[in-house]
């Protein structure tokens, strides 16, 4: 008997590898995705501006690392004692002007290294509703507490976000045309919103994602959608899958959908890799009772030797 319908995911036709770079941006979900890149050891960069959620600002952001567009001075601005940019996340906001502007600058050319570098991009979207600031008429990536009345708050159109997702492919393919696109729903629900409007929201992200991906696949290129978001609301509808917010998936629920996204768009070969990785930060977790007894000296020497095997493999692996 079948307790809970799932949901047909199709195997990538270019898997990540232990020889695969990649590069993850978007919302908080990319994060949970990037944790597991790290702790299994891939080649993995994240968000180097942050959790970044609707579309628009994603592409403005590659579009500066594509053109190589420096931040200056007009584009900061000072509130609550520290240096902001409204076109990324508040971790980088520093107390000095020019630190923000190199640390920016710094995050543009490493990116656009990074770009031409990786073999897969993950880009997960958040929402479809935007602030748009007042006196300059630009879409933040985010407000910084800068109070509301500065900003009107707007739903992207289907066409303007399908628009910005088609640009955004084009910008990074000018630098590199080999790269595989892999994106994704994020299954956070913004309740902030409202629940018709969250719905909405990610309507009309679901849409013009899936134009785009229609557009392209037809002419065999090949983008991978992965549904992260279906897996989230249809087999995993409990919330007992839910941290305590009820709005954010828990350990488990990411758990299950890293095994979802394992199975299907990382190669073979490198699962048996992942289970080498696996038992190595397992074992590095573990807290002896007498640690200079000799039999956990032992231990410590066998799991050096697992290291260093590892390491010879891919070298790139580092504990």
């Amino acid at each position: 008997m079948q307790f809970r319908t799932q949901i047909p995911i199709s195997k990538s036709n270019s898997p990540i590898d232990y020889n695969s770079k990649i590069l993850s941006v978007g919302s908080c979900f990319a994060e949970n995705m990037a944790e597991k890149f790290d702790y299994f050891k891939f080649q993995n960069e994240t968000n180097p501006f942050g959790i970044i959620f609707n579309p628009v600002s994603i592409e403005k952001l590659f579009s500066r690392v594509c053109k190589e567009e420096w931040f200056q001075e007009k584009d900061v601005f000072f509130h609550n004692e520290r240096w902001h940019s409204f076109e990324v996340h508040s971790d980088l906001s520093n107390a000095d002007r020019q630190e923000l502007l190199e640390t920016l600058n710094k995050a543009i050319s490493e990116t656009n290294k990074k770009i031409k570098e990786a073999t897969h991009i993950i880009i997960t979207f958040g929402t479809s509703w935007i602030y748009r600031n007042l006196e300059s008429a630009e879409v933040t990536a985010n407000c910084h507490k800068v109070p509301q009345k500065k900003f009107s708050k707007e739903l992207l159109p289907i066409e303007v976000i399908q628009k910005s997702i088609q640009n955004t492919i084009d910008l990074i393919q000018t630098l590199n045309p080999n790269i595989n696109f892999i994106f994704t729903i994020s299954p956070v629900r913004h309740i902030k919103d409202g629940f018709v409007e969250n719905q909405l929201s990610k309507s009309h992200l679901f849409t013009a994602l899936h134009q785009v991906l229609k557009i392209h696949n037809s002419q065999f290129t090949i983008h991978n959608y992965f549904p992260s978001y279906e897996i989230m609301m249809d087999e995993l509808r409990d919330y007992r899958f839910y941290n305590e917010d009820m709005l954010h998936p828990n350990q488990i629920a990411i758990d299950y959908i890293w095994k979802l996204f394992s199975e299907n768009y990382i190669s073979e070969e490198s699962i048996s890799t992942m289970q080498e990785v696996d038992e190595i930060q397992k074992s590095l977790r573990h807290r002896s009772f007498n640690p200079e007894s000799e039999q956990h000296q032992k231990f410590l020497a066998k799991l050096q030797q697992k290291i260093n095997l590892l390491g010879e493999k891919l070298p790139h692996i580092k504990f």
